[in-house]
């Protein structure tokens, strides 16, 4: 293989990410993506080696540990590669591509994702983790640097093959099907299925390994709300308890691990991602508006804290002043071991608790041998029923001498780049939450994290995806804009301020403009003036983040109600249709998008007139949050305001003693309503425990 050029080096230091930051001391000749690491793989002969992953992320950190680190194989990398690594989070726009390739090959995805390209950046094999030598029924990655290299030399009509059979399914997956009508007969049939892959014991969808798939249990939420049969219902309570009171929840310090590698929700996979904590609040706060079940408030109350305690990114990376915006993850690892900083052993407990231990013990599976590895992961399946509050007070003075001592322990690496979709998902959980469980500094947290977004994060109108002390990266996504819309919308509603509708309707203006497919609907992930990909990604799958378009179609469809625009609806519909047709190939990750066109279809809007600091509107408002309604519409209308036109309550006003409410279905409304009890009444809230 000639190869006359000069010989590359590690780059990854002049990066912001902290995944790239880990791998800028390797001997590996990491290159940051872009062209001009590409036109040294043309210049050289060698094909790219692809390797994507994030900074939480376990198996990354094995494979960094065994091969990166390597002397040895990092020199046949550099010999026969051009080796790029990607942070997933920065870039999920590439990760997307690759993962689907890899898909499409056969192999199920993952991190850390390996990948082989050729200089165009066109995929022709891949993989993700692989051992340094065979084990695990996987060949060692020299083995199969060596077999890449060499196919790549003497057979280039293999590869070729294999690059258009992967580019061509490429493009036949992003091809719109014909529409079909989501009715609610589809919708029924689609929670009906759903329900069949819970599992009826220890909850959660599927078996191990198990992922939160919030907006699937969105779905069948609804289907409870909608149909009032309890199978529906019981499925997510059941699956929430036992994840709240399992392994994968974070019994100390709050927070919900990414997923559980066991079918109990005991074992988890140990980083905590700053977007499956946000969904977790917002149906933790579904489920309890219904149920008033107090485990679900306290795990809302715990992760909340969490968030705003240990994941606010410093400003300037000091430590000194924060951002106010929420950073991304905490890692699986603490002095290179997997949990370290979470797990305990019988001694240890005994220890910190004294005479009080054994209670402790009982009440969280603490045994000599412990349940995972020899060591303890705390949590309280065997018993997750709530104890008598004395009982409760009594461990959670325990728990608070534990987390004491926890956190003197080496802490996990924290991930502190902020994202301006992950931000946008907990910025909206806090700020629906907040008026729920009368918790003001939750949507104060909301609104600065809000403003650092648009003000720090946005250069002439367009936002970017990430920031890092100072330093923006990488331009704004589908969901960085449909994230942060849903955040503007919600604080909107919190507050009553309608600067926040007028920043999501600015927003929807500029993916209308770069992100719209114009020939078959829906939006792209990436914007038309932006860096030319393989192919420009357009989906409505769920993935651990709700679809973009997903997001984009309950937006469209909230702006709609909120300002009588009938272009929104027009957009929404068309949106909707765009992935319509997918339902009937594989409904499973289009929860988001069939969520969002019963919201479309349904919605109920509840108009509270009059002055918002009367006492009255107060308490209607106060009704309104308290009860579960999943395609409520929410506005304040204070004395000299009126209605959009086409809005059916325009032209209603107050009563003649006091703010009067009214609560509208399609384009009747009803008589002014004017007490808090009577409004639930009106609400027909639905089913509940």
């Amino acid at each position: 293989m000639a190869d006359t050029a000069p010989p590359l080096v590690n780059r990854l230091a002049e990066g912001t990410s902290p995944y790239l930051q880990q791998h800028k001391d390797n001997p590996v000749a990491w290159q940051s993506w872009g062209a001009e690491a590409f036109e040294a793989a043309r210049e050289s002969g060698r094909p790219v080696l692809l390797s994507v992953g994030y900074a939480a992320c376990h198996w990354c950190h094995v494979m960094a540990h065994e091969s990166f680190e390597n002397a040895k194989i990092a020199a046949d990398m550099n010999r026969l590669f051009v080796n790029i690594k990607v942070d997933r989070e920065e870039r999920p726009d590439i990760d997307a591509i690759y993962q689907q390739a890899l898909n499409l090959l056969g192999e199920q995805g993952g991190w850390p994702l390996t990948m082989f390209l050729t200089p165009d950046g066109e995929p022709f094999w891949g993989g993700t983790y692989f051992p340094p030598e065979p084990r695990y029924g996987r060949p060692g990655f020299p083995q199969i640097l060596q077999a890449i290299a060499e196919v790549y030399e003497n057979d280039r009509a293999r590869v070729d093959k294999n690059v258009g059979a992967i580019a061509d399914a490429l493009q036949r997956i992003s091809a719109t099907l014909p529409a079909t009508d989501i009715s609610t007969e589809v919708t029924d049939t689609v929670a009906e299925h759903l329900l069949r892959e819970v599992d009826p014991i220890e909850g959660g969808i599927g078996q191990a390994p198990k992922f939160p798939q919030c907006a699937a249990l969105k779905l069948l939420w609804r289907a409870w709300k909608r149909r009032g049969q309890e199978p529906f219902r019981d499925a997510v309570t059941n699956t929430l308890t036992r994840m709240s009171q399992g392994g994968i929840y974070d019994h100390l310090g709050g927070g919900f691990a990414r997923y559980a590698v066991d079918n109990r929700w005991l074992v988890p996979h140990f980083e905590k991602m700053l977007y499956d904590n946000a969904q977790m609040i917002e149906l933790l706060t579904w489920a309890w508006q219904d149920t008033g079940d107090p485990l679900f408030e306290q795990r809302v109350r715990e992760t909340a804290a969490w968030s705003l305690r240990e994941m606010i990114a410093d400003a300037d990376g000091t430590g000194g002043t924060p951002s106010g915006a929420f950073a991304s993850t905490l890692d699986a690892d603490s002095e290179g071991e997997e949990g370290k900083f979470y797990v305990w052993s019988a001694p240890e407990i005994d220890a910190v608790l004294g005479a009080d231990a054994p209670f402790f013990k009982e009440a969280y599976d603490v045994t000599p041998n412990g349940n995972w590895e020899g060591k303890t992961i705390l949590n309280r399946s065997h018993a997750p029923k709530m104890r008598p509050a004395s009982e409760e007070k009594f461990l959670a003075a325990c728990r608070d001498k534990l987390v004491q001592v926890r956190a003197r322990r080496v802490w996990p690496g924290w991930d502190d780049k902020v994202l301006a979709d992950w931000n946008g998902l907990m910025i909206a959980a806090l700020a629906r939450a907040a008026p729920v469980f009368n918790a003001p500094e939750w949507l104060e947290a909301a609104r600065r994290a809000f403003a650092f977004v648009t003000e720090t994060m946005t250069e002439t109108d367009r936002l970017k995806h990430a920031w890092r002390h100072g330093r923006l990266a990488h331009p704004g996504l589908l969901d960085d804009y449909a994230n942060m819309s849903a955040a503007a919308l919600a604080l909107a509603e919190a507050t009553g301020q309608s600067a926040y509708v007028t920043q999501a309707e600015d927003w929807v203006k500029v993916l209308d403009r770069y992100y719209w497919d114009s020939d078959s609907g829906g939006y792209f992930l990436t914007a038309a003036d932006t860096e030319r990909l393989i192919v420009r990604t357009k989906s409505a799958h769920d993935n651990a983040l709700p679809a973009g378009n997903g997001v984009m179609a309950e937006v469209l469809a909230r702006l709609y109600y909120l300002s009588g625009k009938a272009h929104y609806r027009e957009r929404a519909e068309a949106l909707i249709a765009a992935f319509s047709g997918q339902i009937g190939r594989n409904f499973f990750p289009l929860a988001s998008l069939i969520n969002a066109n019963e919201f479309l279809r349904n919605a109920v809007q509840v108009v509270i007139a009059g002055d918002p600091a009367h006492t009255r509107s107060r308490d209607m408002i106060a009704a309104v949050h308290a009860l579960c309604l999943p395609d409520r519409v929410l506005q304040a209308v204070a004395p000299g305001e009126t209605l959009p036109e086409g809005h059916p309550a325009r032209g209603k006003g107050p009563a003649e003693d006091g703010p009067a409410a009214y609560v509208c279905r399609g384009t009747i409304c009803s008589l002014p309503i004017t007490s808090a009890e009577e409004l639930r009444g009106a609400l027909g809230a639905g089913p509940s425990l």
